[in-house]
């Protein structure tokens, strides 16, 4: 009794950051595109097709739109209160955010598609001119080789593979949990290296603002995913 009353409210405290990011992020929404001094917006201060504020955006949408398709799998799988709560706020935060991502792409004039076959987080190269995609920053968990080269269906650090997710279509009750969160968890980890990177790069303030917000969020939720599954007796993927 005491555990679930534990989870009940780890879970009330999971909520209440993610309904605060989503208020964030109509304000962040509401300064992107209201912001006279043109940041991100006049004609002379809009992101080029390959800059880091226009990379994320089109990559995060991309990592955003498969943490909502895992979430409603799950949903479907589970009886769970704690679980299917869990997949709801990641569900609502994480499509809010896309839609502010392709909102920006669509206000900047930027295509939602890289430009000239570039590389997925592409974008994130350092100064030494290194890729941080493939596996690196939790990336995939298992077989590394597939996120670099996009085997299977995986195109960034974190996401999981269509064998993957029809896995987690087969699954029910507690072995459908286990495999969301671990699932989740190494995407929470790609999505927060994407976003630390744009923190760092991106130029656009609200885009950076954004950026922060997404870090705060899933680190908050690892630690409640990695909770989640010691109370299953498992843990994240190596």
């Amino acid at each position: 009794m005491e555990r679930r009353k534990t989870r009940r409210v780890r879970r009330a405290a999971g909520g209440a950051v993610a309904l605060a990011l989503l208020f964030a992020g109509a304000a962040t929404v509401a300064s992107a595109r209201g912001d006279g001094s043109g940041e991100g917006q006049g004609k002379g201060r809009v992101p080029a097709a390959s800059s880091a504020d226009a990379g994320f955006a089109r990559d995060m949408a991309v990592h955003h739109q498969q943490a909502v398709e895992m979430s409603f799998i799950v949903r479907d799988r589970t009886d769970d209160e704690d679980v299917r709560r869990l997949a709801y706020d990641i569900a609502n935060t994480q499509a809010n955010q896309r839609g502010m991502l392709l909102g920006w792409l669509d206000l900047w004039e930027l295509p939602k598609v890289a430009p000239g076959g570039e590389r997925p987080m592409a974008w994130m190269a350092d100064t030494d001119g290194h890729e941080h995609g493939g596996t690196e920053h939790g990336g995939h968990g298992a077989g590394g080789s597939e996120a670099g080269s996009g085997a299977d269906g995986v195109l960034m650090a974190g996401m999981a593979s269509r064998s993957e997710l029809a896995r987690l279509d087969r699954l029910d009750g507690e072995r459908a949990e286990v495999f969301f969160l671990q699932l989740m968890t190494d995407h929470h980890k790609g999505g927060v290296a994407m976003a630390e990177a744009c923190a760092s790069l991106c130029s656009v303030p609200a885009e950076q603002r954004l950026a922060r917000g997404m870090v705060e969020g899933q680190q908050s939720e690892l630690g409640l995913m990695r909770d989640m599954l010691a109370e299953r007796e498992a843990e994240p993927r190596p």
